[in-house]
């Protein structure tokens, strides 16, 4: 505890050297539970130097009457995922596609704007080849766009041998993969049976832990979470079909859930774009509108086991800008509090993430991530839907 007020110390006096922008806030909701009143946020090169009470003195930025809030955060993204110009899905350049890889480019740099309009400056892409070339330029400002981590690549059945598999998570490693993401089952859409080996998944689960690098793991069906858990991967995504057992398995071994109700609802909603293409068809699609109730169901079941629950939308072509819909699924479905459903999307995403001292709150020594809203979410979570106001690492990328 010293050292880190020693730290803030150091970090607070260097910030005072360098030029300070001053945000002023009637309404702040801190990330991790709480809401302050009348408060001004100090921030220099990026993160917050301060957070005190409301003083006399003009402020470099007015946010008095909106609500504020850390930037938001998006553990499962597929930025790379589009319709194209006949208004039909793809998954960027390749066999197939109508879409020249410049235009692909270009879909996924427009998705991740919008998402960073949307009020996320945070998101896990999980994973295209191209990411890298994303996260690198947007990290140099040379695109907006949220912060971005990423798998770089999926592990599946068909990816080898344990061996094989070893291989490339340390080639992954290697190449500045963030995270790995395997597929222990089927989509939701083949039935979500499990088709990873045990043997897959301890070597996937077991290498990535040796290299230090997080594991989340697609996974619908008990079995293909079991294991995944087992092994020692650090998140279960989707979970439509998973027990109290599991669950409770998933709280014993500290693994976060990610359930997803937008991803179920943008496939519904943006049927025709999708249908005909892959095991988007009629059965694929019945097995996702069943799927809705069970969601909901998991997600209240997780709820009373106390599970870590993290933020996740799986965007795909269709809800990229969308991603708040979440909360308001989460609330209205799920039957969060609207505070519960911030918080998931705030602190408990960055803790989900090995971030939880940069992001995700509000404090000094924390990155100058700020969202705001007209309107109050903890009133009507509905007001998630009117972003106001963007800034990420201390620059304003939305101020309506």
């Amino acid at each position: 505890m010293l050292i880190r007020n020693i730290a803030l110390i150091l970090f607070a006096a260097a910030a005072c050297l360098a030029q300070t922008t001053v945000i002023r806030t009637t309404t702040l909701i801190d990330g991790k539970g709480h809401v302050l009143r009348n408060q001004d946020i100090a921030i220099a090169n990026g993160r917050i130097t301060s957070i005190s009470a409301n003083t006399k003195s003009k402020p470099s930025i007015d946010l008095s009457g909106l609500t504020v809030m850390p930037g938001w955060i998006d553990t499962h993204v597929h930025p790379t995922w589009y319709f194209n110009k006949e208004d039909r899905f793809e998954q960027g350049p390749g066999r197939n596609a109508k879409s020249t890889p410049q235009q692909a480019a270009l879909y996924a740099e427009a998705n991740l704007y919008a998402t960073l309009m949307g009020g996320f400056t945070t998101v896990q892409s999980v994973g295209a080849a191209g990411d890298a070339d994303f996260r690198e330029m947007i990290a140099k400002g040379a695109i907006p766009g949220p912060r971005l981590l990423t798998s770089l690549a999926q592990i599946n059945e068909n990816t080898g041998t344990p061996d094989e598999i070893r291989a490339l998570v340390d080639k992954l490693k290697s190449q500045g993969a963030d995270l790995i993401k395997l597929f222990a089952t089927a989509s939701i859409r083949d039935g979500g049976k499990m088709t990873m080996t045990v043997d897959q998944v301890n070597a996937t689960c077991g290498e990535a832990k040796k290299m230090g690098l997080r594991a989340i793991v697609h996974a619908h069906a008990p079995d293909g979470a079991r294991a995944a858990i087992l092994a020692g991967c650090t998140s279960i995504e989707h979970g439509t079909f998973l027990d109290d057992a599991t669950l409770q398995l998933m709280v014993d071994r500290g693994v976060f859930f990610d359930p997803n109700f937008l991803v179920l609802h943008n496939y519904l909603d943006n049927k025709a774009k999708f249908l005909g293409i892959g095991n988007y068809n009629e059965e694929g699609f019945g097995y996702m509108e069943k799927g809705l109730p069970l969601v909901a169901d998991v997600y209240k079941r997780a709820r009373k086991l106390h599970l870590k629950i993290a933020f996740g939308t799986d965007a795909v072509a269709g809800a990229h800008g969308r991603n708040s819909e979440e909360f308001i699924y989460r609330v209205k479905d799920g039957g969060d509090t609207p505070m519960d459903a911030l918080t998931t999307g705030m602190s408990v995403s960055a803790e989900s993430l090995g971030m939880a001292d940069k992001i995700g709150s509000l404090a000094p020594g924390m990155e100058a991530d700020i969202v705001a809203t007209n309107g109050n979410p903890l009133d009507d979570i509905m007001n998630v839907r009117k972003v106001a106001f963007v800034m990420k690492h201390g620059k304003v990328y939305r101020s309506n």
